[in-house]
């Protein structure tokens, strides 16, 4: 087991790795603004223009958004509301309002996935924070679909750490299995430690009991050494996930069974002095930024619609206030452009999903029930 080293052994060279995104933040920002489009980056080959519009407005923190085999988009907001969204006109029909849903800080209801059989196994999945006897905490609660509300709540894993910030948690399922990211809680110790739920992609049967592949048995854990993954995405036979870093190192990485992501030792690629003993546990990102940006939802674009967008991560990001386009390589392992979209045009944007035709559709994270969806296709 790898444990983390006291912030009081890191070395002056990881201390400039801290300090150096500040004094570089005006040039960086400077030369980002004279290369930024708003509407149609320049890319390789042809490109459409975008049209963009509001779908649905006066959300309050909507956290997850995604494409419902009815062809609706469902959505949680953080308070604890889980409701439909009509993507033809907007209106929104409320499911439920889960009661012991407890938001404080960044804390609330927060990721959703729909089971893969959903016409014959109505069931949705979600992950919120709670207050227990024990303190604040998270849980994931599978809830039927009676074509009206949510009922009969059954409860997949309880008992995780939560605090007011670096709760994760996004949800996947992949092969009737399901993926949990969850957030150091505040504690970056929790991360290394595989007795912990904390800080890690978990893995667990739509039962909540533990496959038995995974990396230790009788464990839940899939990988460790993440701080707070709020993106992820199957695609290309892959999990990407977008994770926030300290003062420096957003990443992307690509999901491997039972790998070492490095945090707290290692911050983005292992390239710092006092971070080389621990770089044959630590597994690089793809992509990676200083300064931060604070990666949020992210989805895989494969339509036709957008072509410039074709074969791309899309990346919606608190901090920088603007959608990310992540051309990936021909082997899907790599980051070979990036473009960026409606730059501070909608303020900080949370999460996007994607229609079949190709339609994106992003919802804003600004809080005070001025949140709103909008969509973006060719025109």
């Amino acid at each position: 087991m790898v444990f983390a080293l006291p912030y009081s052994s890191l070395s002056n060279q990881h201390y400039m790795k801290r300090i150096l995104p500040f004094l570089l933040l005006p040039l960086i920002l400077a030369l980002q603004c004279k290369k930024t489009d708003k509407t149609a980056a320049t890319t390789t080959g042809s490109t459409v223009d975008l049209q963009v519009s509001v779908l649905a407005s006066g959300l309050h923190h909507p956290w997850e958004i995604l494409w419902g085999p009815d062809n609706f988009i469902w959505m949680t907001e953080r308070e604890g509301r889980v409701s439909r969204v009509n993507p033809t006109n907007g209106s929104i029909t409320p499911l439920i309002t889960i009661p012991d849903v407890v938001a404080q800080g960044e804390g609330g209801l927060l990721g959703m996935v729909l089971h893969p059989d959903f016409s014959s196994t109505a069931q949705v999945f979600v992950v919120y924070n709670y207050t227990s006897s024990s303190g604040y905490r998270e849980k994931v609660v599978r809830y039927s679909y009676d074509g009206t509300t949510l009922v009969n709540p059954i409860t997949i894993l309880s008992g995780i750490n939560a605090s007011t910030i670096h709760n994760g948690s996004r949800l996947l399922i992949i092969d009737h299995k399901l993926y949990i990211s969850t957030g150091d809680a505040a504690n970056s110790s929790n991360s290394q430690s595989t007795t912990s739920l904390n800080g890690k992609l978990l893995r667990v049967n739509l039962d909540g009991t533990i496959p038995g592949d995974n990396p230790l048995p009788g464990n839940p854990y899939w990988t460790y050494g993440h701080r707070n993954a709020q993106g992820m995405v199957f695609a290309n036979n892959r999990i990407y996930i977008s994770e926030h870093g300290p003062t420096s190192d957003d990443e992307i990485n690509i999901i491997e069974k039972g790998k070492n992501y490095g945090w707290p030792m290692v911050e983005g690629p292992c390239n710092a002095n006092d971070e080389q003993n621990h770089c044959t546990l630590n597994t690089d990102p793809i992509k990676a930024w200083t300064p931060t940006i604070a990666p949020c939802g992210m989805d895989y674009y494969n339509s036709n619609q957008i072509v410039q967008w074709k074969n791309s991560l899309l990346l919606t990001t608190l901090k920088n206030a603007r959608l990310y386009q992540l051309k990936l390589d021909a082997n899907f392992t790599g980051v070979s452009s990036v473009n960026e979209y409606f730059v501070n045009d909608y303020g900080r944007l949370r999460d996007l999903c994607i229609s079949p035709a190709g339609t994106v559709y992003i919802s804003t994270s600004n809080g005070g029930h001025n949140d709103k969806i909008i969509a973006v296709k060719a025109k």
